[in-house]
């Protein structure tokens, strides 16, 4: 069967490719396989395909913007979709994407590959549930604690209540790690672990603070690590290694502390040395770390089982019911038989003043008795039952055994330098729990490795619940085994003074206690190395997301990634715990952090859940939103059970972090469950809003601003903003609006830019609201479709604010002032108020500031009361805090100018209004000539722009009906070319409007709002019209007709007199303008009443002339029309 065959293509109707083009396309392929040796040789498509049979692809990425030239023709079956390759894949493509999908390996596999990169790529063998989650968890959750503290927990609170605190604390962890199981078998979650997790559920700013929290949490922990090694050195292992010895009774702790802090910060430069050279091998000696845990764990149980059979000997030395510390004394009795002689001990000797039996000794030495008993009895002695209770005490005192008896003396002499065991801090059990906390932490390791997992979704819910189910039994059933094991006051002794200064956990230990010692003090190494290499990358992994810009430099490292800066930061933080160089005081700051992230991690997970978001589909069934919040309670107790003012502390820092986030961060879009919170919370609040109006009390300006743009989408008048942000200071809706002209698929690009245009602008202005841009075929109705639809539901707009159109007279803007008066039109049919804020580019900027000055308000007729309420917001703002406010109002003829004051300062006393009042008096006066004259030349002006003026539009419509109506007639009459006809119009047409300004042709849309005679002669001029053929003599005729016409109207407009109503008009404007400008000339701003336009439609452009005359001479004026209902009120 041959290997090389022709595919001939079938060409689609209506679809022929030039021959040419074919033929030559037809060689380069023929050389092209010539080339290739052996192939298929074939066409259809475009397809260059192999002896097998297999398309070749080119690019493996989606939208790959290299593509083969035989890619061109592919797909002819999808042609309908081949314009939308770009953006929209090809299923196939996009699936064999997704199933090669890889997860970038977390730790240092990357690292060793980029410090090798010629080294040939070698899959790395992935890890089951076992090895890559369970034990990395266990080796987490065992540690320090477990060994240094737990007896100690145990005899301070009791069996039952530490079986409490430990099952408060497994418990949170168990609910935490269902929650974590849910999010992390919710898709694929990459390096990050709990960061990763929580960022991409609850958003960048809860992501931040609390993924910082988790890393000052890991660090805050490496120091607790390197205290534990370091008090397992000291006291356990080579006391006599200590650096600083205590000179004088008491001062034993203190320099205690001082050794710590020495060898803790030498132990912390080791470790950044080691992590520093090579991550490596601290992950190649986890092992060994893990196995040291897990040996010690079995010789503890161990250790159990032998007490049965045969406890061990720890004999325990009790002056009357106080342990003895047999670090100075090794004979534990007052007299010792030496060759049939009584001598005193050498504990005597601490007691009394002598060595003489005859010596002065401590009282309480001398009546009781000095008894040994066995510090572990075993698990069959019954010692249980005196352990089930608390013994708390405070600081400094001695441990005693219960059911003791013994004699008390007079406590004259001081007690500090008797060889009692004392404790070194104060106990109770909120204490305790922020103690033992951090030995259940550790529950992420396994989702902290998933990308080095087999099956991270199945490994990481079983392997993480499992090591948490197995810790807790092992920590659950050691509180009851030590507690019947051991004695109390040994349980008691915190660094095991009264059994010769071993650990007292390793006496219980089978074969020797030196088992526990050497385990512990290697684990404690390894878990501080192991918090020294993973918060540092935690800590880079923040840093790279770019969320938290003053962390950003820890993002970088060594050439092969290794994370420098982060890791000295981690480094100096851990030294700050090394300086507190007590255990039992870092415990409970690293608990406080954990419990945080702990506490959102269970938030994340039952917001996804109530919010039943389409992507929130986790393999994991076995979770519920009530486990979730009941963890994420548990929690927030935890942490103030701990310490109240740490929790505040640590909740101020996630605060901050948070707020820094929100405030300067990047911005992240992560699909979070955050967001979906706040639509949620958005559309419940705006069902509950009521669509009818507010109450007064609760009025305020809702504000939609119509805002002009340029020609490049850029706003015309930025300070309309400012002066938004003045009056808002971010309070309540605002919604900045603009109109687009033509039509959304023709506007579509300059649409988006004009958006992005306005929101940044809002964002310099500080105005915080929504942008709405409209495209609409007529700037009119754009504006009105705003007015009508912009906000939603009971949150709407109340109030327009715009700015006047300051170029209205101008001959090519003259539809701007009907837009402007139809939009006042429609602010007062829809119940709105208005603002127009005049001379808008003399407004203040937001960083400017008045140091004086005033803001007069001008109540001429009261509409609501927006007047009054405006002044008092503007005054809110820095801009204009230091600005008075004065109230003017005008009296007439009639009126009590005396009393008008006192009402309205009485009124303005109940409004709780500070404010200068002011009554002006207007009186009737004859009208001047001036008003006259303006009256008339105004109603001149429009008379004249009326017959004279035609926007380009109608010159345009009219040009065109005339060539339709005369190719119409040469169709028709079949006399001669109409191209030849259409041409010597539209000739005629341009040669006359470049000799004259005057119009065409008749004004049919004037006709037919003229009387009915002339709509009579007009309808019987139109069959003429319609059967007339258009030459140059009808046509020049036709002109000399409409020429004359106009000639006679402008006879008319240099003869007419002033319509009387005009001029009262007028007349107010003027005298209203001459008051103001008496009085507030100076002032800051000017608030002003705006009349409303006339009910004729034929006084609109007489109408801005009357405005325009009102606020002449004035900088910066707000005309002010409210909507008619109350917007303030007296009552609270």
């Amino acid at each position: 069967m041959p290997t090389n065959f022709t595919v001939v293509p079938v060409e689609a109707q209506g679809g022929e490719r030039d021959s040419a083009e074919r033929d030559a396309w037809r060689q380069e392929e023929e050389e092209d396989n010539r080339d290739r040796g052996s192939g298929e040789r074939g066409e259809q498509g475009g397809v260059r395909r192999s002896g097998d049979g297999i398309s070749r692809e080119s690019s493996p990425f989606i939208n790959s913007a290299e593509m083969d030239r035989g890619n061109m023709y592919e797909g002819k079956n999808m042609a309908l979709f081949e314009e939308e390759m770009d953006s929209n894949p090809m299923v196939s493509s996009l699936l064999n994407k997704l199933a090669n999908y890889t997860n970038v390996t977390q730790g240092v596999v990357e690292h060793e590959a980029d410090e090798d990169s010629k080294r040939k790529e070698v899959k790395v063998p992935r890890m089951g549930t076992f090895i890559g989650v369970y034990l990395p968890c266990l080796q987490n959750i065992l540690g320090v604690i477990l060994f240094l503290r737990l007896t100690w927990i145990v005899g301070t609170a009791g069996v039952l209540e530490s079986f409490i605190i430990v099952f408060m604390c497994c418990a949170c962890t168990m609910l935490t790690a269902i929650s974590m199981s849910a999010i992390a078998t919710n898709g694929v979650v990459p390096a990050g672990g709990s960061y990763y997790m929580i960022s991409r559920s609850l958003g960048p700013e809860f992501g931040g603070a609390v993924g910082l929290c988790f890393y000052l949490g890991t660090t805050f922990a490496g120091a607790m690590y390197i205290l534990g090694t370091i008090e397992i050195l000291l006291t356990y292992i080579s006391p006599s290694a200590a650096i600083f010895k205590a000179e004088e009774v008491g001062e034993e702790t203190e320099a205690m502390l001082n050794n710590m802090r020495v060898y803790g910060t030498c132990i912390i430069i080791l470790m950044a040395i080691v992590v520093f050279v090579g991550v490596k091998y601290v992950n190649k000696l986890a092992l060994v770390f893990l196995a040291c845990v897990i040996l010690s764990i079995i010789a503890i149980y161990a250790g159990v089982i032998k007490t049965a059979i045969d406890p061990p000997d720890f004999p325990i030395c009790l002056l009357g019911n106080r342990t003895l510390s047999k670090r100075s004394f090794d004979v534990c009795a007052k007299f010792t038989e030496r060759n049939n002689e009584t001598k005193t001990t050498n504990l005597w000797l601490l007691f009394c003043n002598s060595s003489l039996p005859t010596a002065m000794c401590d009282d309480y030495f001398s009546l009781n008795n000095v008894t040994e008993i066995q510090g572990i009895p075993g698990i069959l002695s019954g010692v249980l039952i005196d352990n089930l209770w608390s013994t708390y005490s405070e600081k400094g005192s001695i441990v005693e055994k219960k059911n003791q008896p013994s004699v008390s003396g007079s406590e004259d002499i001081k007690i500090a330098g008797r060889p009692y065991v004392f404790t070194d801090i104060m106990t109770y059990f909120t204490v305790l729990v922020g103690i033992y906390f951090p030995s259940v932490t550790g529950i992420m390791a396994g989702s902290n490795r998933s990308g080095d997992l087999k099956d991270a979704q199945k490994s990481i819910p079983t392997g993480t619940i499992l090591a948490i189910s197995t810790t807790s039994f092992i920590y659950l059933s050691c509180i009851v085994l030590f507690g019947a094991c051991i004695e109390g006051v040994v349980l008691r002794d915190k660094f095991g003074e009264a059994v010769n200064g071993n650990l007292v956990v390793g006496t219980l230990a089978w074969p020797s206690p030196w088992v526990i010692v050497i385990g512990s003090f290697f684990s404690t190494c390894g878990a501080g190395l192991q918090s020294l290499t993973g918060a540092p990358r935690l800590l880079q992994a923040i840093a790279r997301d770019g969320i938290v810009p003053f962390i950003q430099v820890f993002g970088h490292g060594k050439a092969n990634g290794e994370p420098t800066w982060a890791l000295l930061l981690t480094a100096a933080i851990c030294e700050i715990g090394i300086l507190i160089a007590s255990l039992d005081s870092v415990a409970p700051i690293l608990s406080m952090f954990f419990l945080m992230c702990y506490m959102f991690v269970n938030l994340a997970c039952a917001v996804q859940t109530l919010l039943r978001t389409p992507n929130w589909r986790p393999r994991f069934k076995y979770y519920h939103w009530t486990l979730s919040f009941l963890g994420m309670s548990l929690c927030l107790a935890l942490m103030f059970i701990c310490s109240w003012y740490y929790a505040l502390i640590a909740m101020l820092i996630a605060g901050c972090i948070y707020k820094y986030i929100e405030y300067r961060g990047a911005e992240k879009e992560w699909g979070d469950g955050i967001r979906g919170l706040s639509l949620n919370a958005a559309r419940y609040a705006l069902l509950r809003v009521e669509d009818g109006p507010p109450h007064t009390k609760n009025w305020r300006p809702q504000l939609l601003v119509l805002l002009n743009l340029d020609c490049e989408q850029l706003v015309k008048h930025p300070r309309l903003l400012s002066f938004t942000s003045q009056l808002k200071a971010g309070k309540g809706l605002t919604i900045v609006g603009s109109v687009l002209q033509g039509t959304y698929l023709d506007k579509c690009v300059e649409t988006q830019k004009a958006e992005e245009n306005v929101k940044a602008l809002m964002a310099v202005e500080k105005t915080k609201g929504f942008c709405q841009i409209v495209v609409s075929p007529s700037f009119r109705d754009g504006i009105s479709h705003l007015i009508q639809s912009a906000g939603l539901g009971g949150m709407k707009h109340n109030t327009v604010l715009m700015a006047w159109p300051q170029s209205w007279k101008q001959t090519e803007n003259h539809f701007s002032w009907k837009n402007f008066v139809d939009t006042v039109r429609e602010t007062t049919a829809a119940q709105q108020a208005l603002l127009v804020a005049k001379n808008i580019d003399l407004f203040p900027t937001n960083q400017e500031r008045f140091t004086e000055g005033n803001i007069d308000v001008w109540w001429i007729v009261h509409d609501g009361g927006m007047l009054m309420l405006l002044p008092f917001l503007l005054r809110q703002h820095k801009v204009w805090r230091k600005c008075k406010m004065r109230i003017f109002t005008v009296a007439q003829m009639d009126d009590n100018s005396i009393q008008m004051k006192k009402d309205l300062q009485m009124f303005l006393y109940h409004l709780r209004l500070n404010a200068e009042v002011e009554v002006v008096e207007m009186f009737e006066n004859d009208i001047s000539a001036f008003t006259y004259e303006k009256t008339l030349m105004m109603e001149q002006r429009s008379q004249m722009l009326k017959q004279m003026q035609l926007s380009k539009n109608e010159r345009e419509r009219e040009i065109q009906s005339i060539t339709d109506e005369s190719r119409g007639s040469v169709r028709r009459k079949s006399c001669s070319s109409p191209q030849s006809i259409g041409q010597d119009v539209q000739a005629l047409l341009n040669n006359d409007y470049d000799k004259e300004e005057a119009q065409l042709i008749h004004d049919r849309n004037t006709a037919s709002r003229s009387a009915p005679a002339v709509k009579a002669s007009v309808a019987a001029a139109m069959p003429e019209k319609v059967q007339m053929t258009w030459t140059k003599e009808k046509f020049v005729a036709e002109k000399h007709k409409n020429k004359d016409t106009n000639v006679s109207g402008f006879k008319d407009i240099f003869n007419m007199k002033p319509n009387q109503s005009n001029v009262r008009r007028m007349h107010t404007a003027v005298k209203l303008n001459g008051v103001v400008l008496n009085k507030s000339q100076h002032a800051q701003l000017v608030l002003l009443n705006m009349p409303g336009p006339p009910k004729n439609r034929k006084g609109d452009e007489n109408y801005m002339e009357f405005l325009e005359v009102l606020t002449e001479g004035l900088d910066r004026v707000l005309l002010v029309r409210g909507s008619g209902r109350e917007v303030i009120t007296i009552y609270s």
